[in-house]
């Protein structure tokens, strides 16, 4: 992947086959799939299945699953490696309440021999490269990644992705990246560490890896209605210089792209409701007064033929701003 890699987070209706080479195309030197349920798997739920369709356009691609059980998780391992994947990733991060609250994702930080006898486990069931990403630990009292990146390692994982941020935390408050260079300057670290959280500009990508010396960063909130952010990342990253000939116009024929490649790839209702409120975050329209209405309409559209229209007048409403660059 070269040196700086800069990847595509795994996320919940956001990080679609679609997507995932849309981004790749803009620069991500490595893509995640959803996350994909253990317990769906093994009994072949027919929407679950559908996470483990990888192209080879998109390689190297990792599909992440989670789970609470060890027997489940290891059968679940094996279906996901007969998919082919570069990466098979362990989701023990994920902090919402469906997940956490039932003891997978980040619920395990509270169970940490489980989350170790879960990755020893499926190491030894497959033979592709097994990754975990995980957060700090449950809570501000029980930070314990230092010590949790060295028991993981342990058990053979081949890199670590962790996000600045506890349980507790959820995405609210600031991704402490101070833990993360910890645990990457750890002398008995060996694996790669990557980093995630808060990297919403180029700026902030290189001072992550200057700062804290670490192995890749994630980019994933940023990218919702930005997934050029990948191409100004990598930009800035070679070149210490801002990328400035993205004008309005061409991210607003990405964000139309982006409609159609949803609407194929699921079909006009469902591609609306998938990407609609990826449309509605982005930074792009930051810029624009009184904004607040036509997001709400965006948030709304129901057909490709609303929501084009609705892009329409904003292109409209970017061309009528001053010429100073949007802040992003």
């Amino acid at each position: 992947m070269g040196e700086q890699p800069v990847m595509l987070a795994p996320m919940e209706d956001v990080t679609d086959p679609a997507f995932r080479l849309m981004c790749k195309e803009f620069g991500a030197d490595m893509v995640y799939t959803e996350f994909v349920s253990s317990d769906a798997l093994i009994r072949s739920v027919g929407k679950t299945m559908l996470k483990l369709n990888i192209s080879e356009q998109e390689r190297p691609v990792a599909i992440q699953i989670y789970g609470k059980d060890t027997e489940t998780m290891v059968e679940a391992a094996r279906i996901v490696e007969a998919a082919k994947p570069d990466i098979l990733d362990l989701n023990f991060g994920c902090p919402v309440k469906r997940v956490a609250g039932k003891g997978a994702g980040s619920g395990l930080l509270q169970n940490v021999p489980k989350m170790l006898e879960i990755t020893r486990a499926v190491v030894e069931a497959v033979k592709i490269p097994v990754t975990v990403k995980t957060r700090l630990g449950w809570d501000a009292d029980h930070k314990i990644i230092v010590e949790l990146a060295e028991q993981l390692q342990d058990c053979g994982i081949e890199a670590l992705t962790i996000h600045g941020r506890t349980r507790a935390q959820m995405y609210t408050g600031e991704a402490d990246w101070t833990l993360i260079g910890a645990v990457k300057q750890n002398p008995r670290m060996r694996i790669p560490v990557i980093g995630n959280g808060d990297i919403t500009s180029p700026q902030r990508a290189k001072e992550c890896f200057d700062r804290y010396g670490v192995d890749g960063i994630m980019i994933g909130r940023a990218s919702f209605g930005r997934p050029w952010i990948f191409k100004e990342v990598k930009h800035f990253l070679q070149t210490g210089e801002e990328l400035t000939d993205l004008t309005p116009q061409w991210k607003m024929e990405v964000l139309r792209r982006e409609v159609a490649d949803s609407v194929a790839l699921l079909d006009e209702r469902r591609g609306i409701l998938h990407v609609r409120r990826h449309l509605a975050a982005s930074p792009l329209f930051k810029g624009i007064p009184h904004f607040r209405e036509t997001r709400i309409a965006m948030l709304r559209a129901e057909t490709v033929a609303d929501l084009l229209a609705i892009l329409g007048q904003v292109e409209e409403l970017l061309a009528a701003l001053p010429a100073a660059p949007l802040q992003e």
